[in-house]
């Protein structure tokens, strides 16, 4: 069970900031009236995970389901024993001004993570954790397939911070599909990968009209990654030929420096990603100008003014029209 839990819910403020000038028609969980910290002493959880000594799943320090009407903001987060704020079959939920932090070995401790969720803000935060600051998921294999329900229209904007992992992800359990994800203004350092799309045989589902524009990424491994081979299943009952279908991204205005490498976009053989858009792109290496190549396979789309040269796969937008409309 997760620290705060709520189901059924609607119309629930958690704020570390005075409430006197909420509406009084909101029920109030107010965590503190001063910017306030709720502290999840992950450590404990963390070290029986590690040690194999764990007969649960590690809680969600704050987990939402089939609610509507959330805001959370103006709160601390530290600690999380695993994901921090999770809410999943939600819809109206804005989170903004929170702080969210971890230590960066700390595992599975993703920042904001929206699964099988629709109309979701999250802006205004920083966060530095073990893993994806932001990651827009919905089910896993079969039980995601099943539930059928996706994460639809997911606004991520003004973030900034720093993660092993990725700066926003879309994924890996995407199985109830994803659409509609528009992010803006983001900045990334000090972080694995900056922009994640990730899918896997077995998840079905798809990904679809998604955005990312605006971007600044410093000291990172890999720009952008994109790929359908990422993540395990929760068991061997997934279907292998479950494949993922993923069309519509549009990468824009990202701007990195100390990028080890620019991208790498793979998509599967027998699902390959289509509609892959890239424009007005300059990831610049550890030592100079440019960064190592990029590696795809079984992509297609477009892309106009992006350095280093993006492989081949992707034609100029006078060769592909499926782009024209977004760069």
């Amino acid at each position: 069970m997760s620290f705060i839990h709520g189901d059924g819910l609607r119309d629930v403020v958690i704020t570390g900031t005075s409430a006197n000038n909420r509406s009084d028609s909101l029920k109030h969980y107010t965590v503190n009236r001063e910017n306030g910290t709720i502290d999840g002493q992950g450590g404990i959880w963390w070290n029986m995970w590690r040690q194999g000594n764990l007969q649960f799943t590690r809680p969600n320090l704050v987990e939402f389901m089939n609610s509507r009407g959330i805001i959370i903001s103006n709160v601390i987060f530290k600690n999380s024993p695993f994901w921090n704020i999770h809410p999943v079959y939600c819809s109206n939920v804005v989170i903004r001004y929170v702080t969210i932090l971890a230590p960066t070995d700390s595992p599975n401790t993703d920042g904001i993570d929206p699964d099988s969720s629709s109309n979701v803000c999250i802006e205004d935060s920083f966060i530095s954790t073990g893993d994806d600051l932001v990651a827009v998921k919905s089910g896993w294999d079969e039980y995601g397939i099943a539930y059928g329900r996706p994460s639809s229209h997911i606004t991520i904007r003004r973030v900034t911070g720093s993660s092993p992992f990725a700066g926003i992800a879309v994924g890996s359990e995407t199985s109830g599909g994803v659409e509609h994800v528009f992010a803006e203004n983001i900045v990334i350092y000090n972080s694995g990968i900056g922009v994640n799309i990730k899918t896997n045989i077995g998840r079905g589902g798809f990904i679809k009209n998604i955005t990312v524009s605006q971007v600044f990424m410093e000291n990172v491994r890999t720009g952008i990654k994109i790929t359908g081979d990422t993540g395990d299943h929760p068991d061997n009952q997934f279907n292998p030929n479950a494949l993922p279908y993923v069309k519509g991204v549009t990468l824009k205005n990202i701007w990195g420096v100390k990028v080890q490498k620019a991208g790498s976009i793979q998509g599967l053989k027998n699902a390959p990603f289509t509609n892959i858009c890239l424009s007005k792109i300059n990831l610049h290496g550890m030592t100079g100008p440019r960064s190592p190549p990029w590696k795809c396979s079984d992509v297609s789309g477009a892309a106009i003014e992006v350095s280093p040269s993006p492989c081949a796969q992707l034609s100029s937008p006078q060769q592909s029209g499926s782009c024209a409309n977004h760069f």
